[in-house]
């Protein structure tokens, strides 16, 4: 192999030797402009004179090289978290705090020495749908790897949905809950989804009573059970193929009445969850004895139903497919035929859709924790990684602007954290019946608040996060990407970021306006609270009172607008009132005696955002008519309404 030097540039090439004489390694030198002299190349340190040159290269052969990328680490998820331990400190109270912190602190440990692991195990083999045996039998057996089973036994062990539901912590419960589930959701392989479903089945049964006390005496100790042997998880099959969040009219599965005051079910769930759950909760229509059901709404009931029966085979249940989804791909995912599955109604008839609300509270709380989780989990991996990995001559974590990147991700994390802290919070006051009309009135605004803004900025954490890895974060077997895709179904499931910034309105609407009031009063109440010197901190608080100041201005503006104004500003309202009770948490926990000059700069660097866009969309007459029909303009323009497009 020859090295050459040609005009400036170094070229290797391997020339064929004689038969008789080794391949001879070689570095060329010029010596003039139109000359090229040939030199052995050096031997490496350790070689002799008499060992194959080709064999010292350490490029040649099967070799690659030293260089290889440092992998990054897991600690303890609980105690390498500094700031969800401060805010814990500045939430709960001492002696509460100090009864369950020694579990959150052994449960760090196990998330990053176990269940992490894996978590990742369930990426890696997804489960799969078996129709038929090798006799031609219809089985539908869905398969599921060990440690996907194995996520079921430790988040029964460990009491993930049990927590709220002893109240061994009183009002505190939930906040340790969520303090767990944050942990956790990010390692679980996606088993955090049945456990959000198990959880709302829980809450259902908690709160509903009615002719199916057996039901409830069988499900809800199961439900909530720390017995692996024990512990259900429940689906919940709400979605068919008219789909989506509009179940009134999506609805077609219809309940046909038997003898012994059960119920079967006949009809196609397009989107089923958790399809490997021990029991479901699901709509159904009400067939009455001519065959007539009523349509919409009014025509929905709840059905609870066991996915097998007592010989082990499923319920009068067709798997006709998994779902082949972007992310989520550990968690079975199918579209069901329901064959005359048997059921029990759990609801007075036609008030299906009502039964539905306290559990999307509960769906919609856990799908925060676990965005928030996301971005947690995504900077723990990037900070360890960017102490280890080099780059131009020093560590990344080196780099200003790499440092600044990841600090700007942690503001949002933190901002997140303070805010599913406190809809758990409020969760706990309402579960152990001291919430106040305020308390309330806040926990149901800020509940679709929440869940939308978080989704959102999750997807935001993780694709940056991507980024800080470098060309690694594109890798699959990194495990990287799978974050960024499981991401991604966090603004879809339980309502979409339209969905919930109309339910915002609704939460305004059907209380007259009083779940506003109560925001801006919760938000004035903080900041009255709050008694500070330092500078940095006062023109933080200014910045607060300012966008409160507005967002009262434009809803005042609003209320005289055309009927479609609101509608059209929903989403800008919701992340108004998003960033600026963030805004508000972050201030407030940075007045507080044990904070530290970090926690100031993030409040403040929290407020050097736009607080309130809605106020410039506004200005900008995007919600009034005129701004409707030039989106329809810019969306439509050359658009043809053709069946068939080639």
């Amino acid at each position: 192999m020859f090295q050459l030097r040609i005009c400036g540039v170094r070229s290797w090439c391997r020339i064929a030797a004689h038969p008789a004489c080794p391949v001879h390694n070689f570095r060329s030198k010029s010596t003039a402009a139109s000359s090229t002299v040939v030199e052995p190349l050096m031997h490496t340190k350790g070689s002799s004179q008499g060992e194959d040159p080709v064999n010292t290269m350490p490029y040649s052969g099967a070799k690659r090289g030293s260089f290889t990328q440092v992998k990054p680490l897991l600690g303890n998820v609980f105690t390498e978290d500094g700031f969800l331990q401060a805010a814990l400190r500045r939430m709960v109270p001492k002696e509460i705090l100090d009864k369950f912190t020694p579990d959150l602190v052994r449960f760090g440990h196990r998330v990053a020495s176990e269940i992490e692991s894996l978590g990742r195990a369930c990426e890696e083999n997804p489960p799969k749908h078996q129709p038929y045996d090798a006799w031609g039998n219809r089985v539908d057996e869905l398969i599921t790897c060990d440690a996907w089973k194995r996520q079921k036994q430790i988040s029964a062990e460990e009491g993930i949905v049990a927590i709220p539901y002893e109240r061994s912590y009183g009002t505190w419960s939930r906040v340790y809950f969520a303090a767990k589930l944050l942990l956790y959701a990010p390692s679980s392989g996606l088993y955090s989804c049945p456990l959000a479903m198990t959880d709302g089945a829980a809450k259902f049964f908690q709160i509903h009573d009615g002719n199916w006390a057996a039901q409830k005496a069988k499900a809800f100790p199961r439900l909530t059970s720390r017995d692996p042997n024990t512990f259900w998880t429940s689906g919940q099959w709400m979605t068919e193929r008219g789909g989506g969040s509009d179940v009134a009219d999506g609805t077609d599965t219809r309940a046909i009445r038997q003898a012994d005051g059960s119920y079967k079910l006949y009809g196609y769930k397009w989107f089923s969850s958790a399809t490997d759950s021990d029991m479901t909760l699901t709509l159904a229509r009400i067939v009455d004895e001519s065959g007539e059901f009523t349509k919409g709404t009014r025509g929905l009931s709840m059905f609870y139903l066991e996915t097998k029966g007592a010989d082990g085979k499923l319920n009068g249940i067709e798997i006709h497919k998994l779902k082949d989804k972007l992310g989520t791909r550990q968690l079975p995912t199918a579209e069901l035929l329901l064959d005359g599955a048997v059921a029990h109604l759990v609801s007075e008839e036609g008030r299906g859709v009502a039964s539905i609300t306290p559990m999307l509270t509960i769906t919609r709380i856990h799908n925060s924790i676990a965005a928030v989780g996301g971005m947690r989990r995504m900077l723990h991996f990037a900070r360890d990684y960017a102490t280890k990995r080099t780059a131009f001559g020093k560590r990344i974590i080196d780099h200003p602007l790499h440092i600044q990147t990841l600090a700007r991700m942690e503001v949002e994390t933190r901002g997140s954290i303070l805010l599913i802290m406190e809809i758990a919070r409020l969760l706990g006051l309402e579960e152990n019946n001291l919430a106040t009309k305020h308390d309330m009135q806040m926990m149901r605004i800020l509940t679709p608040i929440t869940k939308l803004y978080t989704a959102k900025q999750s997807i935001s954490v993780a694709s940056e996060g991507l980024e800080s890895f470098g060309g690694q974060g594109y890798i699959e077997d990194t495990g990287l990407p799978s974050r960024l895709r499981d991401s991604q179904v966090l603004s879809i499931w339980e309502g979409t970021t339209n969905i919930l910034s109309l339910d915002v309105l609704r939460s305004i609407t059907k209380t007259k306006g009083e779940t506003l009031q109560a925001f801006f009063a919760d938000i004035q109440t903080r900041m009255d609270n709050i008694k500070t010197q330092d500078q940095l901190l006062i023109t933080t608080m200014k910045k607060i009172h300012q966008a409160k100041a507005d967002l009262m201005t434009f809803v005042q503006s609003a209320s005289t607008q055309e009927p479609r104004f609101m509608e059209v500003a929903a989403r800008d309202f919701a992340y108004s009132l998003a960033r600026t009770y963030i805004g508000a948490l972050l201030v407030e926990h940075a007045a507080w005696a044990e904070s530290s000059q970090v926690d100031v700069t993030v409040a403040s660097r929290w407020c050097e955002k736009d607080l309130c866009p809605v106020t410039l969309g506004s200005a900008a007459g995007s919600y009034k008519n005129d701004g409707i029909s030039h989106d329809m303009d810019m969306v439509m323009d050359g658009y043809v309404d053709n069946k068939s497009k080639l």
